[in-house]
């Protein structure tokens, strides 16, 4: 409704501006409105003389009128311009901008053509988990977590972290995999499954504190097999550090791709950005409410 009414005000403040600056307009709506006035004259005619007589003056004066306002418009052309501007723009630019949020960290890159491909291969054939890595990797990737301190983007003790996609929900399971599918073949990142299900006893302990999650036990929706933890993956390495402007990147596009699967993404939150995690969030809360019976 918003967008109509504001469409409705611009093409009018158009028709008035175009009206104040081309005589030839006036004189061609004038012509018309006489026209029009003349027929219901003489309409009024044919009922009684009195009629067509008040109906004439009326005319009269109402073309009057007409030909100041358009005198006036004619004499301030620039101020009824720029009012124009000032008011029509800025509504219709917002309108565009909200139709097209903007996500922090990547700018030139063809984020619609990967959300559709996400679409895509979530309405094909059932993907398929890649190879589990060997744990040298999250051996090493725990290392360089507990060197950044506290501007890691992960938890700690990943070594020990589930990574079995058989313990993940199905649906949830195929909309993360949609979406490292788009970031390999579209964006030329691998990203690698650093956490799925997570155990309330573990679940507890990355909450003491309140660095890793605020989510106590029963809280989380890793608990639920509804959420997973990825990094992209470089010269075999699991990449944290969001100085670097590959990893930022990354981390933007794998954000932006799982929105488009209809995911919640950890790097959206207002305070302790995930940027690690996704997650379903309305099945998450259902599975939570149904545990608490």
């Amino acid at each position: 409704m918003i967008a109509i009414g504001v469409v409705v005000f611009f093409a009018v403040v158009c028709v008035a501006a175009w009206l104040a600056m081309f005589p030839s307009a006036r004189e061609a709506c004038l012509a018309l409105f006489d026209r029009f006035a003349r027929r219901g004259s003489r309409a009024a005619s044919r009922w009684s003389s009195r009629v067509a007589a008040q109906a004439d003056d009326s005319s009269q004066a109402m073309r009057a009128s007409g030909a100041r306002t358009l005198r006036l418009f004619s004499r301030h052309r620039v101020l009824l311009l720029a009012t124009v501007l000032l008011l029509g723009v800025p509504p219709l630019l917002i309108l565009q901008l909200r139709q097209r949020p903007a996500l922090e960290m990547y700018e030139g890159v063809d984020i619609d053509r990967g959300g559709s491909q996400v679409l895509a291969l979530l309405r094909g054939e059932r993907l398929v988990p890649p190879p589990e890595l060997p744990p040298e990797v999250f051996v090493a990737a725990e290392a360089t977590l507990l060197q950044m301190g506290v501007s890691a983007v992960v938890p700690e003790k990943i070594v020990s972290a589930d990574r079995r996609w058989g313990r993940i929900d199905p649906d949830f399971q195929q909309r993360v995999l949609a979406v490292y599918q788009v970031m390999r073949e579209q964006y030329g990142y691998e990203m690698a499954l650093v956490e799925g299900y997570r155990s309330p006893q573990r679940q507890a302990e990355l909450a003491r504190g309140g660095k890793a999650t605020r989510a106590g036990a029963g809280l989380s929706c890793h608990q639920y097999g509804l959420a997973a933890d990825s990094a992209p993956l470089r010269d075999g390495k699991l990449q944290w550090d969001m100085n670097d402007p590959w990893t930022r990147q990354g981390y933007a596009l794998y954000g932006k791709l799982a929105q488009e699967a209809g995911l919640e993404w950890g790097g959206s939150w207002r305070s302790l950005k995930d940027y690690v995690h996704v997650e379903s969030k309305a099945a998450c809360r259902a599975a939570i409410r149904a545990a608490r019976g």
